[in-house]
């Protein structure tokens, strides 16, 4: 659907999928693009292969969740959830960060949500952890650091793979989004 695209920066989204080609779900990115493109979105484009979406759309940020989320459901068989952005607001998520995209030591992770309550309540917890070191950056983001080599044992990647928040989280590492964030800036 890239006829007639919408040039207003306004409608420029970061689409971010769950749990996609990690635990048995894989999706290859061309397949991914197939079935976006069916969609009133433009000027669609993925992103690594964990499930990073860029596009251009009319439709506002719940009802493009909405209609990716049932687009992913018919297209490839399995109970999608995905978490929407705008352009302008990952950006500000991204500047709002205080951990730095790269370093030696340490991961900087940003875990989104499509619901505040879950979000708040995944932060409460994380805050009793040991060690804990999170910041939220909004309603819909919190930033986390965890040792290089250790961030599946990290005590909040634990946390937060509970499945009382698969439907509504999803993490990426910080670089990943400074990379959707330019790829947005070039749409």
């Amino acid at each position: 659907m890239d006829s007639n695209p919408d040039p207003s920066p306004d409608n420029h989204y970061a689409i971010f999928l769950r749990g996609v080609n990690v635990g048995g779900i894989n999706i290859k990115m061309a397949e991914l693009k197939r079935a976006l493109i069916q969609l009133p979105l433009h000027s669609v484009g993925t992103l690594l292969a964990s499930g990073n979406i860029i596009c251009r759309a009319a439709l506002g940020p719940g009802e493009l969740k909405s209609t990716v989320e049932k687009c992913l459901r018919d297209s490839f068989g399995y109970d999608a959830w995905v978490v929407v952005l705008t352009a302008s607001r990952l950006a500000e998520l991204i500047a709002a960060c205080p951990y730095p995209a790269d370093s030696g030591e340490q991961h900087s992770y940003v875990t989104l949500g499509s619901d505040p309550d879950i979000l708040a309540e995944l932060f409460a917890l994380a805050e009793q952890l040991p060690d804990a070191d999170q910041v939220s950056l909004g309603p819909e983001a919190m930033a986390w650091q965890a040792p290089v080599g250790g961030t599946l044992e990290s005590p909040f990647s634990k946390l937060s793979a509970k499945s009382r928040y698969k439907s509504s989280t999803t993490t990426r590492n910080l670089r990943t989004l400074v990379k959707v964030r330019d790829a947005l800036a070039r749409l």
